[in-house]
């Protein structure tokens, strides 16, 4: 059955990738972290091959089915159109040097595109060039990106450092969709090795919050990754507490995240169940992780098996391979920063004391879960619409979770 505008509004994301077809090899692919693409199935020479046509709704139906048809012609003509894709992006330099590279990187993507590109090239000229400019840029290894950035961390600036590998991040990543470079050796480069040890009081202001949202919604990691992070922004809860949540834990009806002692932080007996109340935003979040989660009991079912949760690093090594234009932070930064602009604003302490589970002393602390109910519910609505009103001043398209 052809497909329509309305119809493809119907399809949602599930556990595993699908596919919806249109007729005569074109079809929509749908993927569990919810992207839409194109693409024109054929036959070629006794080969199956297939073509990607473009992202949806970017790409609409009609034109769709415009290149659909021009590309038939061509394999009615006995050419491949994947093929000729795949040669126009070969190389004109078949083994360019990093300066090479590095200058078409800076005309074709940061030109174009970047309000201020003065960084970009000053990391470039001033870092890059001067010690592995002459290099072949396949040839280069994280070894190399490492004698480049370590020395300028090592000489009190690791905030500089930290650009100077990000922009090696960015220009390998155009390589190797260029098909220029295997790997990208400045993404082996580990981030928590160049900043210094990240001070207790390190919490992210308004305009980093809103970069932290746009890069990881930006990024090609996991959609459990993106809002599992966006989750610990919200709720001020510990990352172990996510990882191992189960859906017996969440009631949609009232609300409520019931954790469990088990899952709580402690002394060994003293352990005590916590509640998180849903903001409308998070509500909807979970949801889309029940959608993706199949039917696997916990929350963010591991790879490997949905029998078992992500590994305790997952979201760590994820938020890891992320390049930030600031200070090095950490996943647990995200409840500093939370109870810290909570505090700016004037929640009352003991209101954010108990959101972020820290218990008083005694039998009053231990046993009263529904402490401050009402006026926790109204401060994490209150801070998902915050955080909501930080990321839309930049458009960051993050998903549709709606204010209350």
């Amino acid at each position: 059955m052809r497909l329509t505008a309305e119809k493809i509004m119907t399809y949602r994301p599930k556990a595993a990738r699908y596919a919806i077809a249109d007729g005569r090899g074109l079809f929509l692919d749908v993927t569990p972290g919810g992207s839409f693409s194109w693409f024109f199935r054929y036959n070629q020479n006794g080969r199956r091959e297939k073509l990607n046509l473009g992202p949806y709704p970017e790409i609409s139906l009609k034109r769709a089915r415009e290149k659909r048809d021009e590309y038939a012609v061509q394999v009615a003509e006995g050419n491949s159109p994947a093929e000729e894709k795949r040669k126009a992006k070969r190389p004109a330099t078949v083994a360019p040097t990093l300066r090479e590279f590095g200058d078409r990187y800076y005309r074709e993507q940061v030109e174009r595109t970047w309000k201020n590109p003065t960084n970009e090239r000053r990391n470039l000229e001033k870092y890059l060039y001067p010690m592995l400019g002459d290099r072949q840029l396949k040839e280069i290894t994280a070894l190399d990106i490492q004698a480049v950035v370590y020395p300028i961390r090592d000489g009190g600036h690791p905030a500089q450092a930290m650009k100077v590998r990000n922009t090696a991040k960015r220009m390998y990543d155009y390589a190797i969709e260029l098909h220029l470079s295997p790997i990208n050796p400045a993404a082996m480069v580990a981030t928590r090795y160049i900043g210094k040890a990240v001070r207790r009081s390190r919490h992210l202001k308004a305009g980093e919050i809103r970069e932290f949202l746009h890069v990881v919604y930006q990024s090609n990691i996991r959609r459990q990754f993106k809002l599992a992070l966006h989750l610990i922004l919200l709720t001020l809860i510990r990352k172990s507490m996510l990882l191992l949540a189960t859906w017996d834990e969440i009631d949609f009806e009232s609300g409520e995240w019931t954790i469990p002692k088990e899952h709580m932080k402690g002394k060994k007996g003293e352990e005590h169940e916590h509640v998180v109340y849903l903001s409308t935003q998070v509500a909807a979040m979970f949801r889309e992780l029940k959608a993706l989660a199949g039917n696997s009991r916990f929350v963010l079912p591991g790879r490997s098996s949905p029998k078992e949760p992500f590994a305790q690093n997952a979201l760590n090594k994820a938020l890891e391979g992320l390049s930030f234009e600031m200070e090095p932070f950490t996943i647990h930064d995200l409840r500093r920063t939370a109870s810290t602009e909570l505090a700016n604003n004037g929640f009352r302490d003991e209101w954010i004391e108990k959101a972020l589970s820290h218990e008083k002393e005694g039998i009053k602390g231990v046993y009263n879960r529904a402490e401050y109910a009402k006026q926790r519910k109204q401060m994490l609505q209150w801070w998902a619409d915050h955080v909501d009103s930080i990321a839309t001043e930049s458009n960051v398209i993050i998903g549709n979770f709606g204010r209350s």
